[in-house]
Order: C-alpha cells, then sequence, then structure tokens
C-alpha cells in the first residue's frame, strides 16, 4: 500500500508525519520510506539511514550540427517546454528547461539532433532500523525536479507499507510524488495561511482521484477553522498533534516523537489501520 504524506505549503510537518509513521510500523510490516522532497531531502536527519548505494541520474539534451540542420523548426514546434528555439540561422537550445522527451530528436526530419546526458541529480538507497529508504537529491542547477521524483517512485517496492514524503505546495513536483498513491494525508496547521493551501492540496489530490484525510499538526484553540471546512468537505480529520513545546524541542534534536514518546507509537499504528479501512 502506497500513501503520500503531502501539504499545501512547506513547515507543516510532513516529514514528521511520514518519518513517525515509519518508525511505528516497522515492528509489525515491511516498511519503505521514498523522500521525494527532492530540493531539500530531510528525513534522514530523524532516521540516520546507513546507505548503501547511490547513483546520478540523468536526462538526455539535445546537441544540434548545424551542418545537418535546415533550420525548418520541427524540434521548437514540438517541444512543450520551449527548451529548443529556431531564430534566423541559429538554433538555441537552453537545458535547464529540458525535460528529456526526446521529441525534438525523434521529429528532426534531417537527423541533426543528437542527444547526450545531463545529470539533474542523485538517488541514495539504504536502510534505516530495517526500514528501506530512498533518497532523491536535486542537482542545484537543475530544475528537472518532476523528473528525479518520478525515478524516485520508480525504486518503490512491493512491501507491506510504501510512504512517500512529497515535497510542499501543489506543482509538478507534488502530483509526480503522490499521483496513483492508495491514500493522500494531507498535513495542515490552524491558521489561515494553513487553510488556505490547504484547500488547494485538496483539490489537487481529489483532481487525482486519490483518497484523502487530514492530520491537524501543532493542534491548538484555533483548531475550528480546519474543522469547519473539512466537515463542509467531507473530509476526515485522522490525527492532531497538540502544540507542545517539548514536541517542537525534540524536532530541533533530531529526535522523532514515537522514540521520545511511545504512546505516539500507537497512535500512528491506528492512523495506519484507519487509513487501510478507507481504502478498502
Amino acid at each position: 500500500m502506497i500513501v503520500a504524506i503531502a501539504s499545501g505549503k512547506g513547515g507543516t510537518g510532513k516529514t514528521t508525519i511520514a518519518v513517525n509513521m515509519a518508525l511505528s510500523l516497522r515492528k509489525h510490516k515491511t516498511v519503505q520510506l521514498l523522500d521525494c522532497d527532492v530540493e531539500e531531502p530531510n528525513a534522514a536527519i530523524f532516521l540516520n539511514p546507513k546507505f548503501d548505494a547511490e547513483e546520478e541520474i540523468s536526462i538526455p539534451i539535445p546537441s544540434v550540427d548545424n551542418e545537418l540542420c535546415n533550420l525548418c523548426g520541427r524540434c521548437a514546434e514540438v517541444c512543450f517546454f520551449h527548451a529548443i528555439a529556431v531564430l534566423g540561422n541559429h538554433v538555441l537550445t537552453f537545458p535547464e528547461l529540458c525535460h528529456g522527451c526526446g521529441g525534438c530528436t525523434l521529429f528532426c526530419p534531417t537527423g541533426a539532433i543528437t542527444e547526450k546526458p545531463e545529470t539533474i541529480g542523485t538517488i541514495a538507497t539504504g536502510y534505516a532500523q530495517d526500514i528501506s529508504f530512498i533518497q532523491g537529491r536535486l542537482k542545484p542547477s537543475s530544475t528537472a525536479t518532476a523528473t528525479l521524483i518520478k525515478e524516485v517512485r520508480r525504486r518503490a517496492a512491493d512491501l507491506d507499507a510504501v510512504l512517500i514524503d512529497a515535497p510542499p505546495g501543489t506543482s509538478c513536483p507534488v502530483v509526480a510524488s503522490v499521483n496513483k498513491a492508495d491514500f493522500c494525508l494531507l498535513v495542515t496547521e490552524p491558521t489561515p495561511f494553513g487553510l488556505n493551501d490547504l484547500m488547494l492540496a485538496v483539490d489537487m489530490v481529489r483532481t487525482l482521484n486519490i483518497p484523502l484525510g487530514v492530520i491537524i499538526n501543532r493542534s491548538d484553540e484555533n483548531d475550528d477553522i480546519i474543522k469547519e471546512y473539512c466537515g463542509k468537505n467531507d473530509i476526515p480529520i485522522l490525527m492532531s498533534i497538540p502544540f507542545q513545546r517539548q514536541y517542537a524541542a525534540y524536532y530541533a534534536q533530531g529526535i522523532p516523537l514515537v522514540e521520545a514518546d511511545p504512546e505516539w507509537e500507537q497512535a500512528f499504528q491506528n492512523l495506519w489501520d484507519d487509513i487501510e479501512r478507507r481504502s478498502r
């Protein structure tokens, strides 16, 4: 079963939920955690995995042979991302925009375009306390975030629980992370900003036709704004984590909540059971 943990904005506690759920399930199920927040992966800070392999991920970037090119412009026409352009007697390529689809090479009538590999990031694999762990890390100069995330997703194993720590927001990288998941947990906080971005995230997940539930992190007396919205839109609130100074201290020290307070281990196990029931 694949469960994505996402949010409409950063800083809500996605990674906190993903890490604590993985740790709480590992004694009873086979578990894998995919850190798809490739621009800023940080689940490893809390899990301290031992990596046994790392590979570079590359995409094919077009290279134009000016002697063969007849300046027909067909390559520019088929490039959805505008990574290649024909201006006068020149063909310009923009590697930072290229998604490596190969369309320009395929449709070039003269065979003037070939491809060369361009590194977009790395994927590291290993284990942390019996948890299979995979982390993507985007090359700082690359914009191929969604492409790298798809490569991380492609390495998902057929285990009892596959957890995906998605990037924040609702853009293409998030869609690449949560698409075809069996369930999506949306982590929010009880603030006007939190509510606004939760609404955007709900629209995204429902467009993808994925069952969803909400977790309120840093829960306090302002929860009503989240509860009212979820009630009106038939969205279950599956867990609330209180806004407590001690929990923030655990986080600052890199200590998972389930290790600092064992009562939360059962709470996350119950959360998983609830998700399984709702996904049937």
